[in-house]
């Protein structure tokens, strides 16, 4: 597959993410096309096979650190918000 391919398959997955929505792409989202981009390549040599691995292990731990600071995130919004409520009161 060529790198033309990969852009045309990315750009077809964030135009039908995008449909509809007006919000803008996530990490959730780029990470999900990645992984997708990842699992198309074929490697033909042991060096491909093991970049790949690493590359496919790296993803893992973002998608897993992503997801403890979106929890974050949402845990200090929530914070915030209880703040507010208690200024305004």
């Amino acid at each position: 597959m060529s790198g033309s391919d990969f852009d045309g398959m990315t750009r077809r997955f964030f135009r039908h993410l995008t449909e509809g929505r007006s919000e803008e792409i996530g990490i959730r989202e780029y990470v999900q096309a990645l992984a997708e981009t990842l699992g198309s390549f074929k490697p033909r040599t042991l060096t491909e096979q093991r970049r790949l691995a690493v590359a496919k292990q790296q993803l893992k731990e973002i998608k897993r650190h992503s997801k403890k600071l979106q929890e974050t995130v949402t845990k200090l919004e929530e914070q915030i918000s209880i703040l507010e409520e208690n200024k305004e009161g």
